[in-house]
């Protein structure tokens, strides 16, 4: 009984962990910087990630989900009052699917990274740019899809460096903050259970 209250309160901390987390992706869509590649510098990419950074693989990409269907379905998630939706046939198509797989992948290097400082600082700092990186690089797949030179594709990406640089540091310093308060958001590696052969 008391294994199955557990695993409830679990299951009910996680689906409030995703949904805080995609509320949270929905909120920044209200922050963005046109340009005029009509790829605009916003604050969801980074928020994509620090879902994986703080809620791990499975949860942070959960998270990412919700938003991302949340669009699909009609609600104006995106910056511009715009839904996914409406967004699958312009150039941003790509960087959705960044979205996804870059708050996977971000939650799975955190989650393999050392308990300890400055090993964890690092796997957070590594999980960040392999999460930006995997955002650029499906978001110039998806700019090439849509009709965009491959050269033109890539030049896309410079304004976003600096931006990105910036708001990976401020990733990272949340992250490190927030697993510093609540160390039981990562769960904990069990050794396993070997039992000595004593038979002579």
């Amino acid at each position: 009984m008391a294994t199955s209250s557990s695993a409830s309160r679990s299951y009910t901390r996680d689906i409030a962990y995703i949904a805080v987390f995609a509320a949270l992706i929905v909120a920044l869509g209200f922050f963005s910087i046109p340009l005029a590649a009509g790829v605009p510098i916003v604050l969801q990419n980074i928020a994509c990630i620090l879902a994986g950074l703080i809620l791990g693989p499975r949860r942070g990409a959960l998270a990412v989900a919700l938003f991302l269907l949340l669009g699909l379905v009609g609600l104006p998630v995106l910056p511009g009052g715009r839904t996914v939706l409406s967004a699958l046939s312009g150039p941003t198509v790509g960087y959705f699917v960044g979205y996804l797989l870059s708050a996977f992948v971000a939650g799975l290097i955190t989650w393999s990274s050392p308990r300890k400082q400055p090993g964890f600082l690092i796997g957070l700092s590594i999980a960040v740019v392999v999460g930006v990186l995997i955002q650029y690089t499906c978001g110039t797949i998806g700019l090439v899809l849509r009709g965009t030179d491959l050269t033109a594709a890539l030049k896309i990406q410079v304004p976003f460096l600096i931006p990105d640089a910036i708001k990976a540091v401020v990733a990272v310093s949340i992250a490190a903050a927030v697993h510093l308060a609540l160390p039981d958001l990562r769960p904990q590696r069990t050794a396993p259970n070997i039992t000595p052969n004593t038979a002579a």
